[in-house]
């Protein structure tokens, strides 16, 4: 039964960790944001009550 050789499935395991772990979080964080987030101003905006023309 091949599928109990531990060998080789054990190193595929530790490759495509060591690629999960290394090599795909340093080019996914090195993408830049299109829209850098921005501070919230303290000032609150000013909201209007929507007339509703059915009511």
């Amino acid at each position: 039964m091949p599928q109990l050789n531990p060998a080789p499935w054990f190193a595929i395991l530790v490759f495509s960790w060591l690629m999960f772990l290394t090599i795909i979080p340093t080019k996914v964080m090195n993408h830049m944001l299109p829209n850098e987030p921005t501070h919230l101003d303290s000032e609150k905006h000013k909201t209007e009550s929507w007339d509703w023309p059915w009511q």
